[in-house]
């Protein structure tokens, strides 16, 4: 029986894996800042085990491993889900706002991870999944700060992978597209408050009318979503990355052509920079 750990499970995403692991006969450690809200939602299956866990506190992170190992004896796959998002401007955004969102989103899943480890380099093995988004490869107007905290999940991600293969690990960074869940709500959305006006008629201003507008309006489905990840836990060889959603397909690929033609538009002055080779004399 596989072992899930689950940050943010209480909704979202993090219900809907829960109760697909469930279903598949897997065991889940659930984790929330209030575990009743699992409890309420899932009951007492014997296969879950509801934690309280604040992720920006490093020492509940560590508690809650052990309780999972406890429990269950091992953890076979870490997914790294809490987090919240920022809507504004990358100037609008105050240091208060900025330091909580990474907080969260980047040293919670900093701490969590710290904690689970050691139980999977134990193991020699284990399967680390990090929600990031298309917006942590690709930057969108107005999502500045949160994409940041994306940006950072992927590069941590990148380098994390090369480090724990070795010991029978595997990462994948996960980047969902445009999900009709409840990001975009008060409970999952922070919107800063400090809105300046010669933005207002920019992509950024802009974007503020947009995230209203298309809130549970978006294309992807978070019940398939959910199915989706179960397949991909039980990959034999997992990628790196994976990008969910048609929308965040076609991100990927613009993003990649418009990086592939600027190198190649640049390239000449990019590579006038280093010493000239030497030369041997005949």
């Amino acid at each position: 029986m596989r072992v899930w750990f689950i940050t943010g499970a209480s909704r979202g995403f993090g219900a809907l894996i829960t109760q697909e692991a469930l279903n598949a006969g897997d065991a889940v450690v659930a984790t929330a800042r209030n575990p009743q809200t699992i409890i309420d939602r899932f009951g007492n299956h014997p296969n879950l085990l509801a934690v309280s866990l604040d992720v920006t506190n490093e020492t509940q992170a560590f508690a809650a491993a052990e309780q999972a190992v406890k429990r269950f004896g091992h953890i076979d796959i870490l997914l790294n889900n809490a987090g919240y998002g920022l809507l504004g401007a990358v100037e609008e955004a105050t240091a208060a706002e900025v330091e909580k969102l990474y907080a969260t989103n980047v040293f919670g899943l900093l701490n969590v991870t710290r904690a689970v480890l050691p139980h999977m380099r134990r193991q020699r093995s284990g399967h680390v999944l990090n929600i990031s988004s298309i917006g942590g490869y690709t930057g969108f107007p107005g999502w500045g700060v949160y994409g940041s905290t994306k940006f950072a999940i992927e590069g941590l991600s990148e380098s994390l992978a090369v480090e724990v293969k070795p010991l029978g690990i595997n990462v994948t960074v996960v980047e969902p597209g445009f999900f009709r869940t409840d990001f975009l709500d008060e409970a999952s959305l922070a919107i800063s408050p400090s809105s300046i006006a010669d933005y207002e008629q920019t992509p950024a201003g802009a974007m503020r009318d947009f995230a209203a507008g298309k809130n549970h309006g978006q294309p992807g489905d978070p019940a398939r979503f959910a199915k989706a990840m179960i397949m991909l836990a039980s990959a034999e060889n997992p990628p790196l990355r994976m990008p969910f959603g048609t929308d965040a397909i076609a991100a990927i690929e613009a993003k990649n052509a418009s990086v592939a033609k600027e190198l190649a538009d640049w390239r000449d002055l990019g590579a006038s920079t280093d010493f000239p080779a030497e030369t041997t004399a005949a």
